[in-house]
């Protein structure tokens, strides 16, 4: 029988986790943090619900297999690095674009970014590999 303080403590920490990690995903080219730190804090999210509940409902809640997470950001990973190979730099030199904004600012865009996120779930993906895999064979 689950705990009800941890499931509970589970369903309102698991946005909040998610969330960070987003967080920790978007600021790190430019301070601590970035796609691996970001990956690690994701997958707790996961994990947390898998120990609370079970790693059916971890699975559930992640909606794509693990393996694929990998297989995506391998791809995103090298598409960001390659991508300054078609405009004539040396591989992984970033790339910026600048999207104009309604209040009259700029967003500026690049493969830091795009690579920060194939890191990302490529941990997301290889950690909740490790660990629902050991958290099914009891």
């Amino acid at each position: 029988m689950r705990s009800l303080i941890l499931v509970t403590g589970a369903r309102l920490l698991t946005p909040l986790l998610l969330l960070f990690s987003v967080f920790l995903l978007v600021r790190g080219h430019n301070e601590p943090g970035g796609g691996f730190a970001g990956g690690l804090v994701a997958a707790c999210a996961f994990i947390l619900v898998a120990i609370s509940r079970e790693p059916a409902a971890a699975r559930r809640a992640l909606r794509v297999q693990p393996q694929t997470l990998i297989g995506v950001g391998l791809l995103v990973a090298i598409a960001s690095g390659a991508l300054s190979l078609l405009v004539g730099d040396p591989l992984l030199t970033g790339q910026w674009v600048d999207i104009p904004l309604p209040d009259g600012g700029n967003l500026a865009l690049g493969t830091p970014l795009a690579f920060d996120l194939g890191v990302y779930l490529v941990v997301l993906g290889a950690t909740l590999t490790m660990v629902l895999t050991l958290a099914e064979e009891d």
